[in-house]
């Protein structure tokens, strides 16, 4: 038995992603003589033969021979509701499609979208979208092929100079692609042109989807409905007249049935409870005639959402993985997925917070990825608890010792603990904004802290005084000098050829205008205390800084601010120093 594919749609803000699910599920007006096109809880049912009476002959041209019963389209679009379409070792979806626009390309989020697929390994499609807004483009409802034959040159090829703008921003990120019917199938993206608003290239999306996951996903789609206990993905938990607390979820293998025992994740460890009810919504017709949102069914199988209503599903954490209950080793499996969702160590790193458990994954995934090391990632709001740990922890690592949060709420006790400790709190519900907003803060914390170091330090330079400009023989003397590397400031020493002391710079100038520094190549005057011309500085001698013995070792911390020559500089001046 093959089930029907899972699809979710990602992309970043406003290219479509909406606009795409709710042209896909309209769609039923185009099919409704050959099927209906049935509302799940959570997703959209689009039965196959809804798909060949809309893609027409696309399908034959491809060369597709479909043998699976529909598509199951999830009805929340972006990052959020992907991340919790988890299952050990990635994702359910067999399928995504990564909405980006025509005229932006890609964007932040898009990245972000592409990065997560890759994590997950989910193959995806990409809905070039709004070409509509192509200028002089005549979009209609319908084939993308057929309608493409009808247009201007000129506008055919400004549609192609983006699409390749496109293409060659995926292969930055590590993927071929291709406009779709020019496309390698299993080695490169196929890009589909299309548009939401007039519904055109959704013949080819849906052809796309269908043909591919029968071509390449056949395997993965078969399921074994008698022997396979029932596993689902909870999409969302939320109170319902007349039923209490009820999740929805996602049923990607076997079946469920009213009165199965299951097991799901839980605020304080796993949770036990019988099914007392499956529901799934009314037809729009018969909604319209009762008040009643919800039939009742006996039992379900892989793919659909459904809506299930038990005892003790208050505290169930979204994102977890609910399993039908037939043997011990059952909850083994959900014990494993909780100690890699929720962990705390003893090294020192950041503390994440996060609303669910796919998006608490999803987050971690992004930080390892960046090499950012974690302390604890966990569930729920940030506490004061929270706060007193980063605190600990930025007492030897400021950058470490702060807390992202995702989607979550603050305490009022831990925000003030938080600003009288000043603890950096980073709290958003754009994934991509959280590791954004923190890598910039930390990078500009870190160079505000180095240039603080690098200021108290005395660095090397390498000036030399140059013939005919002496101003004053001594008390102090006043010679006119050339930087040939590095910065020289006032206030240092300054030391010979030989390594010996000759006093310390007591004022700068240039033109008359005293100056606190001077860089490579400028020519200036300089005074310094105990220097006397004739007897320890002499015309055309060099002189160089002299960096005191104990910054040796802060100077080397900071190597990589130095370019080839100054590190070389430093080198000379400390043998000098040391003879």
């Amino acid at each position: 038995m093959i089930r029907q594919p899972i699809i979710t749609v990602l992309g970043h803000v406003d290219h479509g992603k909406t606009s795409l699910l709710d042209a896909i599920r309209s769609s039923r007006v185009a099919a409704r003589e050959a099927g209906s096109i049935t509302q799940h809880i959570g997703a959209t049912e689009i039965p196959i033969d809804s798909i060949k009476k809309i893609s027409g002959e696309l399908i034959k041209k491809f060369g597709f021979s479909l043998k699976i019963p529909g598509l199951l389209v999830i009805d929340t679009p972006g990052h959020e509701a992907f991340t919790n379409l988890r299952q050990r070792g990635g994702s359910i979806a067999d399928l995504a499609i990564l909405v980006i626009d025509v005229m932006q390309g890609l964007q932040p989020q898009t990245i972000e979208a592409i990065n997560i697929l890759k994590i997950n390994k989910v193959p995806f499609i990409i809905a070039m979208n709004k070409i509509d807004s192509l200028p002089f483009y005549e979009s209609k409802e319908g084939s993308f092929i057929e309608n493409i034959n009808n247009q201007e040159k000129s506008v055919k090829e400004k549609l192609d100079e983006k699409l390749y703008i496109i293409v060659g921003k995926i292969f930055e990120h590590g993927f071929q692609s291709e406009r779709f019917d020019r496309c390698e199938f299993g080695k490169q993206i196929p890009i589909v042109p299309c548009s939401a608003k007039t519904k055109e290239g959704l013949p080819e999306i849906l052809t796309l989807l269908s043909g591919l996951s029968q071509k390449y996903l056949e395997k993965k789609l078969e399921i074994d409905d008698k022997e396979e206990n029932g596993k689902a993905v909870v999409l969302e938990a939320k109170e319902e007249k007349g039923l209490g607390k009820t999740i929805d979820v996602i049923l990607y293998k076997g079946k469920i049935k009213v009165n199965d025992d299951f097991i799901v994740l839980g605020k304080n460890g796993i949770i036990k409870t019988k099914i007392r009810a499956l529901l799934q919504p009314k037809p729009l017709q018969e909604m319209m005639d009762t008040k009643e949102k919800f039939s009742t069914v006996k039992e379900v199988y892989a793919s659909t959402g459904v809506k299930i209503s038990a005892p003790k599903l208050e505290e169930v954490l979204v994102g977890s993985t609910l399993i039908i209950t037939e043997k011990k080793e059952d909850e083994k499996e959900l014990e494993t997925e909780a100690k890699k969702s929720f962990f705390s160590t003893d090294k020192k790193g950041l503390i994440i917070k996060a609303d669910a458990i796919g998006s608490l994954e999803a987050i971690t995934e992004l930080f390892k990825k960046e090499e950012i090391p974690i302390k604890k990632a966990e569930i729920g709001n940030i506490n004061r608890k929270d706060i007193m740990e980063a605190a600990t922890i930025a007492c030897e690592d400021p950058y470490l010792g702060v807390i992202i949060g995702f989607n979550v709420n603050v305490d009022k006790d831990a925000e003030k603990e938080a600003m009288e400790r000043e603890i950096m709190i980073f709290n958003q519900k754009i994934i991509y904004k959280i590791i954004e907003e923190y890598t910039e803060w930390a990078n500009k914390s870190k160079k505000i802290e180095k240039d603080k170091n690098l200021s108290c330090l005395v660095l090397p330079v390498k000036f030399q005084i140059l013939k005919g400009k002496i101003f004053r023989n001594n008390k102090p003397a006043i010679i006119g000098v050339k930087i040939e590397e590095g910065r020289l400031k006032d206030g240092w020493k300054v030391i010979n050829e030989k390594g010996e002391i000759i006093g310390k710079i007591t004022g700068m100038q240039s033109e008359g205008e005293k100056l606190k520094e001077a860089k490579k190549g400028d020519e200036i005057a300089i005074s310094i205390d105990d220097g006397n011309v004739g007897k320890n500085l002499f015309e055309g001698e060099k002189l160089y800084s002299c960096i005191p013995t104990k910054q040796y070792c802060e100077l080397n911390k900071y190597l990589d601010e130095f370019n080839e020559a100054e590190r070389k500089l430093l080198e000379e001046i400390k043998i000098k120093r040391n003879n």
